[in-house]
């Protein structure tokens, strides 16, 4: 069995061999001629699975460790019998940590690393939007959800319409797929009516796609006072981002959000365990595909003086050395996600000197208690 696999997915290497020939290859190096004779891919976003890639090729399987699908041709896999596996709820944990890490650093700007009593709009309530509505309610923010697919079928009495969501947010957060089709497309989702309803001084964060958002919009509203701050990690036709945009940005980040090396190894290990599944091969190294160890884990809360819970988090990831970076050389945004140090998230982190309530909170973020 052949396996060409994009050579930046992390922990990969090794793990698929012997069971299978794997041939690692930048995103550039994915050709028809390069791939014409593989059984499986591992692909990334930027992997694009067109069709002129695939036609004439003996790929069965694609699976991408990303949430996302729409790098990959889906209607021409499903016409072309060419099955397709997504990695669903990968980096959840990762991207909700970037998004309260960034409220609490934008918090912490503002003279105080504390976000309770602020209410947060979760527009999207899948993989991720509840694990942003678990921090956030841990941490005493005020949760909204709006999710129509979700209410439809659920009922709405959990859900509130975007409009009320949009009037009463202190904060908003995307966590859509990009869609263009169906009942509820999200393309522009945030747009001039979008902006329109919103509570004026809103936080904005958008760290699931860039198309999500209309720029234009979004700097108007910036601009007239609606929108206060802005976290963006997702922009419309990256790598080639809006410098207006990256300028006015209160957080900037190339796109990174999920990049925590516990969800990038839980990816990894999905892709795997799909190929693993659909050709009847076992790999012996599975449990070889985890981030290592950090050097350095003890976080003790006697080091802070108030905000205890939320100085601690913060340890876990601060996204401002990101956003440095990004906007001393905008035009390294790809380099930059291609170069990212992965954070660890707080189950590998262990805590001293919490108190019992403390340590209550702390447990159910993830964090060891020793």
């Amino acid at each position: 069995m052949k396996i060409v696999a994009d050579n930046t997915i992390p922990f990969l290497k090794g793990v698929a061999e012997p069971s299978a020939e794997v041939v690692y290859l930048p995103a550039k190096g994915f050709t028809p001629e390069a791939i014409k004779d593989a059984d499986a891919l591992i692909v990334r976003s930027i992997d694009k699975c067109t069709p002129q890639l695939l036609e004439g090729s003996k790929v069965k399987l694609i699976t991408t460790a990303t949430i996302g699908f729409d790098h990959i041709d889906t209607h021409f896999c499903d016409a072309h019998g060419i099955t397709w596996k997504n990695a669903p709820g990968c980096n959840a944990s990762s991207v909700a940590q970037y998004v309260i890490s960034s409220l609490l650093a934008l918090a912490k700007r503002e003279g105080s690393a504390c976000l309770k009593g602020k209410s947060i709009g979760i527009i999207g309530v899948g993989h991720v939007g509840k694990q942003v509505e678990r921090l956030a309610s841990l941490l005493g923010m005020r949760v909204l959800r709006n999710d129509p697919p979700r209410a439809e079928k659920e009922g709405g009495r959990e859900f509130l319409s975007l409009d009320e969501v949009l009037e009463e947010a202190d904060v908003v957060t995307l966590h859509v797929p990009y869609t263009l089709e169906g009942e509820y497309p999200t393309c522009h989702l945030a747009g001039k009516s979008f902006f329109e309803k919103m509570k004026l001084g809103c936080w904005f964060v958008n760290s699931c796609r860039g198309a999500v958002h209309d720029t234009a919009a979004l700097l108007d509203a910036y601009r007239a006072g609606v929108v206060k701050e802005m976290v963006i990690d997702c922009w419309e036709n990256e790598p080639n981002i809006d410098i207006d945009l990256l300028q006015a940005s209160s957080i900037a980040t190339p796109h990174i959000a999920g990049f925590s090396a516990d969800g990038k190894a839980t990816a990894t290990r999905m892709c795997l365990e799909a190929i693993a599944s659909f050709f009847s091969v076992h790999f012996d190294r599975l449990t070889d595909v985890a981030p290592p160890m950090l050097n350095d884990s003890l976080i003790d809360l006697d080091d802070y003086a108030d905000n205890r819970v939320e100085q601690a988090f913060m340890r876990t990831f601060n996204p401002e050395s990101t956003d440095r970076k990004l906007r001393a050389n905008p035009s390294s945004f790809e380099y930059l996600r291609n170069h990212y140090d992965h954070p660890r998230e707080p189950n590998a982190y262990r805590i001293i000197h919490a108190t019992l309530e403390e340590q209550e909170i702390l447990r159910k973020i993830g964090f060891q208690i020793v």
